[in-house]
């Protein structure tokens, strides 16, 4: 496990990136990684401060045991109920990212919201997602986020329903690279369901073949955010004070 200094700045890159890429929305949204095996202690972006202004000294240290540790004012509520659930209930997560990102969550908006397999990107994806299609406002109790966590059973992507999307891993720079492609997934689906032509879907087993073959080159989602990282870091390395 990588220490709790080389956590914050990675955390703090991915926040960065992400609104550079247009992902962000507004001061809301939130991020976490586990600075501990069973993930329970993580970091957290603090409340209403923008993605592209956080620095890795900037993320606050919580417990999910500890409800103390959310009360400082500083923390949104509802990232306290989503990720500090999700961390007790599923230590494999060591880090969790929650955006409203356009394309996703306009997904997240129809009716029928599957991600479908219709090119290599959203194969990616192949029977690797939960749904939740029942919304009921902003998920700021314990229960909602045990909720979540139950929605997701074993998968660590949850695309919730007219809301926005959650991905899991065990690694920030997989996180970042698989939040990315869920939303340039969804905005190639989106943009071919613009056409009202039928949709060429690929076939169940070229699908799941794609969706593992992605799943053998975790190195080039690596690869992705470390060479993101050096262009964050070249035009402002503030993200790492």
């Amino acid at each position: 496990m990588k220490t709790e200094q080389q956590i914050r700045i990675d955390l703090a890159a991915a926040l960065r990136l992400s609104a550079k890429l247009g992902m962000h929305e507004a001061v809301a949204n939130h991020f976490s990684a586990a600075v501990s095996e069973d993930g329970k202690s993580f970091l957290l972006n603090p409340k209403w401060v923008h993605f592209s202004k956080v620095k890795a000294s900037d993320l606050i240290l919580v417990h999910a045991d500890d409800a103390g540790s959310f009360e400082k004012g500083k923390i949104d509520s509802t990232a306290w109920a989503i990720h500090g659930q999700i961390h007790k209930l599923r230590p494999d997560i060591k880090v969790i990212m929650h955006l409203h990102p356009i394309y996703a969550t306009a997904l997240s908006c129809l009716k029928n919201p599957t991600l479908l397999p219709i090119e290599q990107n959203s194969a990616r994806y192949f029977n690797r997602v939960s749904y939740d299609s029942h919304y009921s406002g902003m998920a700021d109790q314990t229960a909602e986020g045990q909720r979540l966590a139950q929605l997701l059973q074993t998968n660590t992507r949850l695309l919730m329903g007219n809301h926005g999307v959650l991905i899991g891993s065990h690694d920030i720079g997989l996180a970042f690279d698989d939040m990315y492609t869920f939303e340039r997934s969804s905005q190639i689906l989106i943009h071919a369901y613009s056409t009202s032509q039928t949709l060429n879907i690929l076939d169940d087993a070229v699908a799941e073949k794609t969706a593992q073959d992605w799943e053998k080159i975790e190195d080039f989602s690596i690869a992705h955010f470390e060479e993101m990282k050096e262009i964050l870091a070249a035009e402002d390395p503030s993200f790492m004070d």
